[in-house]
């Protein structure tokens, strides 16, 4: 897979190298053997968004908890082997002790502790990885209810880039892809700037059909002519 693909196999079978195509028989003809069915143009099993694994924010959560819940139990074998605890660990119980609830600092490090917990509990809930979007998975091929497939929203941007300057009267495009929205601004340096919209939304249309998205973004297209000098 290239490096603006994800895609996460977990079946052997053979599928077709190419929408729309079925897969060969043993005698050559296509669509003969059995279980081979045509990929249609109609949407498919909605997917999922991508869960990110979050590995350097668990890393980094668990090397400083193993940090100083080891620190803290060398200092309580200390103390259990008769020596005095260490000066960090006093102070700590002393201000506990006798510094009151409404200190600037008590409440200032309740708010940090209740930020870095709100942090963690957003990465553990949302899916992260938001530059993958997810894509339909096909119907009516045999063993691909499993094999799930995403595009990165840069090459998908660059795609739709490509098939907009391919629009006459398109000088330059530019095309930013998200989740939900897709916003094309092109400027045209000849014809009318209503016929070169029209093409555009229809072009553009096209091509964001044809990606084969999970959920079909909306379509924003402004034109513009280039300023002068």
């Amino acid at each position: 897979m290239s490096a603006n693909t994800w895609r996460q196999p977990t079946g052997d079978s053979d599928l077709p190298s190419e929408p729309g195509q079925a897969a060969p028989s043993a005698d050559g003809d296509p669509g003969a053997g059995s279980g081979a069915t045509a990929v249609s143009d109609e949407p498919g099993r909605s997917a999922r968004r991508f869960w990110s694994a979050r590995r350097i924010p668990a890393a980094v959560v668990a090397l400083l908890s193993a940090a100083a819940i080891g620190l803290l139990l060398y200092d309580v074998v200390s103390v259990r082997a008769g020596r005095s605890a260490m000066r960090w660990r006093r102070r700590l119980a002393e201000e506990l002790a006798t510094r009151p609830l409404d200190d600037v600092w008590v409440i200032v490090g309740a708010a940090v502790a209740m930020a870095l917990g709100l942090w963690l509990f957003l990465l553990a809930v949302t899916p992260g990885l938001r530059r993958l979007l997810p894509m339909r998975q096909p119907t009516g091929i045999p063993g691909t209810g499993e094999v799930r497939a995403g595009l990165d929203r840069r090459a998908a941007a660059l795609v739709l880039r490509d098939r907009a300057v391919q629009v006459p009267g398109v000088q330059s495009a530019r095309v930013a892809v998200g989740r939900r929205k897709v916003k094309a601004r092109a400027r045209a340096h000849f014809r009318d700037l209503d016929e070169v919209r029209a093409d555009l939304d229809a072009t553009l249309g096209e091509a964001v059909t044809s990606l084969g998205l999970a959920r079909q973004p909306t379509l924003t297209v402004r034109v513009r002519r280039p300023k002068k000098g």
